[in-house]
């Protein structure tokens, strides 16, 4: 018997805790682009605090306005686990606030990514436990049903499946395949020293900007006019 809708899978497949670290202290820009600027989370999407977000995901499609499915999400986690929670973004009402917050830390998961509105935000912001949410409202849930727990979902425009590997930073939220984890790793990593070597020449006043000069534009089609706008 199936029923779409209402369903909780126990089982995930999470990516080893090795596979993870590998993008620790990586930048969420270099590591997208190294996915072609792909699979990165809507920007409506922000953090609340300032801890890093690093783990994965474990996944909860949830009716608009409740949060049971999140409330036995809680229960099920993993430490070290991300949840994510999907509710189509809705801004109306909050699906979590401090109590439920505190209950994630305490079970020592590694973060909270919520499609959907927060409240309680001072006493977030406090929290060593990242937390990304895409609103804020003091108007509060519902806790009716139903939902899935650990199916693929919706989280800011990208798909998250249940042991994705979900890196976040200042600047957003990337969601990783872990089949495709170990190479984007590594390029990342290549990315980022490429970006300090750059960083290094700023500073001595060696970088190469030939190809923003005059004659690279004219190359490229471009009419440089040394006049004034008439």
């Amino acid at each position: 018997m199936s029923n779409a809708g209402f369903r909780i899978f126990k089982k995930v497949n999470r990516p080893s805790k090795e596979l993870i670290e590998q993008f620790r202290g990586l930048p969420v820009a270099n590591i997208a682009d190294e996915m072609n600027r792909f699979s990165c989370v809507d920007a409506r999407i922000k953090r609340v605090n300032k801890a890093p977000l690093l783990g994965p995901a474990f996944t909860v499609k949830a009716r608009i306005g409740d949060n049971m499915m999140f409330h036995k999400a809680l229960d099920l986690a993993q430490p070290g686990d991300i949840i994510v929670v999907d509710v189509q973004g809705d801004a109306v009402n909050s699906v979590t606030g401090e109590i439920m917050m505190r209950q994630a830390l305490k079970k020592g998961l590694a973060g909270i990514v919520i499609d959907g509105a927060i409240r309680d935000v001072e006493a977030l912001q406090e929290m060593d436990m990242p937390i990304y949410a895409a609103a804020i409202t003091p108007k509060g849930p519902y806790k009716d049903g139903p939902g899935e727990i650990n199916v693929p979902v919706s989280c800011g425009g990208v798909v998250v499946n249940p042991g994705d590997i979900l890196v976040g930073d200042a600047d957003g939220i990337v969601v990783i395949r872990p089949q495709d984890a170990p190479v984007i790793a590594e390029k990342a990593k290549g990315k980022l020293k490429k970006e300090q070597a750059t960083m290094k020449a700023i500073e001595e006043g060696t970088l190469d900007r030939s190809i923003y000069s005059d004659e690279a534009f004219v190359k490229k089609g471009c009419e440089i006019i040394d006049d004034f706008y008439k």
